[in-house]
């Protein structure tokens, strides 16, 4: 199970360095031969259990379902949560597809809001100024004036391995009688407050796929504290038998068992996490100490409330400092055989999405056309950091305002990060 992959042969600007792939150097083998050797290689068998108990465990959580993915989780968070046809569930609009996607499995609407442009989570202020211009509450349900639908959830998304401040969202949920499940598919390994995600939401999700901190190939987890909501998540899972024997099911239940195969890498994986997160903090200590002097860069932040697992390093570029915008920098770079990649289509432009309700969403757009992810692999070398700062200062030299002194700064071997 090789670790890097690399482009073959080599080129004037050096090896190929990928965006983020997976870091398989630990019990990955040993634990896939093992279930080999079972034939237990769907989702039964013990390694799937056990990826569950241990997961549970490094979370400090009661309870850990596994699922095929982390989509896979969130249709089955937002289903336990009472999110019921013609709903709908307010979630920030810059973020990946796939919790509005969730959201429109159970016939439910996606409601976009914006982010906050520090840290770029959703804005609290945001949720209440919805709540308070936007709604109406009768008979103690809330209901959007716009589309005169019920609201029934809210959904925050931790985005890049930094958390939301989930205190704040989940004080103004209760407020207004609302559920609230988190999308942590982005950050595992990630703290709110010095705890771990999973304590502060009841229902919180979590991704493996082949480019998140750890990985089993594609899979995700649903975890909470209640007992009566894993066993519903277990039965939801596994197509809703209740009677395996004779295959009797009451329910529409769903194939999101996660295989075994799958939970023998993560079991292996998990046991790197703390490892794994690390060097993504590392990673990005040496990029802010680089980049955050350099004129049209901003560096991520991470709030006070937060410990950010930096899952996808990511900067902002001011065009008009930097003398260039993102896309022109993720081109020179990809010349460079450096991989980049922008965020996403702001889920309130979304044609997908074009129905759903949304705010004005000006700082999502803004990040959108700003933001560029830099190669943050838990495997990247500090010589191949060191190739990306360097193209990095290489563009700004090149596209510099006419005048600017030549900005004086070393990049190499020798230059340290601040403590992680």
């Amino acid at each position: 199970m090789p670790s890097r992959v690399l482009e073959p042969g080599a080129t004037p600007h050096g090896a190929f360095i990928s965006l983020c792939i997976p870091n398989l150097v630990g019990n990955e083998q040993a634990y896939v031969d093992e279930c080999l050797k079972t034939s237990w290689l769907s989702a039964a068998g013990p390694f799937v259990e056990r990826f569950e108990r241990e997961f549970a465990k490094e979370l400090g959580v009661g309870y850990a379902v596994a699922t095929t993915s982390g989509t896979a989780a969130l249709h089955i968070a937002l289903a336990l949560a009472g999110v019921q046809p013609g709903d709908e569930v307010l979630l920030p609009s810059l973020t990946f597809i796939a919790p509005a996607n969730a959201v429109r499995y159970l016939g439910a609407w996606p409601t976009f809001l914006d982010v906050e442009p520090n840290y770029w989570q959703l804005d609290p202020g945001e949720l209440r100024a919805f709540l308070r211009d936007d709604c109406t509450e009768s008979g103690g349900e809330v209901y959007n004036r716009h589309t005169g639908r019920r609201v029934v959830a809210v959904l925050p998304v931790d985005i890049l391995g930094h958390p939301c401040d989930l205190r704040a969202i989940k004080e103004i949920a209760e407020q207004h009688g609302l559920a609230m499940v988190e999308d942590a598919t982005e950050s595992l390994g990630a703290l709110y407050s010095g705890q771990p995600l999973g304590h502060c939401s009841r229902l919180t999700c979590f991704s493996f796929n082949g480019n998140k901190v750890m990985t089993t190939g594609g899979g995700g987890m649903l975890v909470t504290n209640d007992p009566l909501l894993a066993r519903r998540a277990l039965y939801l899972t596994t197509q809703a038998k209740d009677d395996p024997l004779e295959f009797v099911h009451r329910e529409v239940g769903y194939n999101y068992r996660l295989s075994s195969l799958q939970a023998a890498v993560g079991c292996a994986q998990l046991e790197q996490l703390a490892a794994f997160v690390a060097a993504k903090r590392q990673i990005a200590a040496r990029y802010a100490k680089a980049l955050e002097e350099l004129p049209g860069i901003e560096p991520m932040r991470e709030a006070q409330w937060a410990t950010a697992s930096y899952w996808m390093y990511t900067i902002r570029v001011d065009p008009d400092r930097f003398g260039c915008d993102s896309r022109s920098l993720l081109r020179a770079l990809a010349a460079s055989n450096i991989q980049t990649r922008p965020l996403w289509q702001p889920l309130h432009a979304s044609r997908a999405h074009r129905e759903s309700f949304a705010r004005p969403c000006p700082v999502a757009t803004r990040l959108n056309h700003m933001a560029l992810s830099l190669p943050c692999s838990t495997g990247l070398t500090q010589e191949e950091q060191d190739r990306v700062i360097a193209a990095v200062r290489h563009e700004r030299a090149a596209h510099r305002p006419h005048g600017e002194a030549v900005q004086q700064a070393t990049v190499g071997p020798n230059m340290h990060a601040p403590s992680p």
